[in-house]
């Protein structure tokens, strides 16, 4: 059954999020696939297309695509983050966001109104949407994918050291990680199973990220015994951050990799109870 949830304003698209609901306990979301910057909105923006695409994470929404349950969303961050907190969601000073100027001046306050109600009836949906699972199943996992820079110092320079850089970080610190242990580790074992340009997945766990972000506190906060939400950060080695051009190839791989943690994260479920 597939569902669009509509939250308009003066342009972008008309769907401000896509709620594709499935069979299964198991719900995958890409919050900051969105590119969609309302024309009301963008006539006060002073940030560049490339400069705002390149901290977005775009193609995120196929790394979800085999998942039963399925949450895009369709708006840019740069006009609401609905990976913050609500009064920190629309970015009013550089430091808030990789010291990028957002804005010409600050932001108009009908842009900001606008943007928080949007902040507002989306975690009113996922509230709506995580408790029939509930209902249903007890139990639910949330896949919060998302991706990240890793050449920062531009398209020429070094990346960022694996070291500190994994092909995947996972992000658990908002979550009572005793409790979702059986979940979170058969998760992060069968993605290290994989292989992925020769060698073996890197994936770490809260290395780069920790998994802070509003959707997950969100989640634990409020499924607090029956909902666990994984952080998910991609590290952009199936791109190019700089150009935008994608690996279509690297993508689909990494697709297939997600995709084979459904039925561990079923499995893991059903041995909970």
């Amino acid at each position: 059954m597939n569902k669009t949830a509509s939250n308009n304003d003066a342009g972008g698209s008309s769907a401000g999020w896509t709620v594709r609901l499935g069979e299964s306990p198991i719900v995958g979301t890409a919050i900051h696939s969105g590119t969609d910057v309302g024309r009301s909105c963008r006539s006060f923006m002073r940030l560049s297309d490339p400069d705002r695409l390149r901290e977005e994470d775009p193609f995120t929404e196929r790394f979800i695509a085999d998942f039963p349950t399925q949450i895009i969303v369709h708006r840019s961050r740069f006009q609401v983050d609905l990976n913050r907190a609500r009064e920190a969601a629309v970015y009013r000073s550089p430091d808030q966001c990789w010291g990028l100027e957002v804005w010409q001046g600050q932001p108009a306050e009908e842009i900001v109104e606008e943007s928080l109600s949007f902040h507002d009836a989306f975690y009113s949906e996922l509230n709506h949407v995580l408790a029939n699972i509930e209902k249903r199943y007890g139990r639910f996992v949330l896949v919060d994918v998302h991706s990240y820079n890793h050449r920062r110092d531009g398209p020429e320079a070094m990346p960022t050291s694996r070291e500190v850089a994994p092909d995947i970080n996972i992000g658990t610190s908002s979550m009572d990680r005793q409790r979702w242990a059986p979940v979170v580790d058969a998760f992060i074992e069968t993605l290290r199973g994989h292989h992925f340009n020769g060698g073996p997945l890197d994936v770490r766990e809260n290395v780069s990220f920790q998994g802070k972000g509003e959707q997950t506190r969100f989640v634990h906060a409020n499924f607090p015994e029956t909902g666990c939400a994984i952080a998910v950060e991609f590290k952009k080695i199936f791109m190019d951050e700089w150009s935008g051009e994608p690996d279509w190839g690297a993508i689909e791989r990494l697709r297939a990799m997600l995709a084979s943690t459904i039925p561990v994260l079923e499995s893991a479920l059903r041995g909970m109870q």
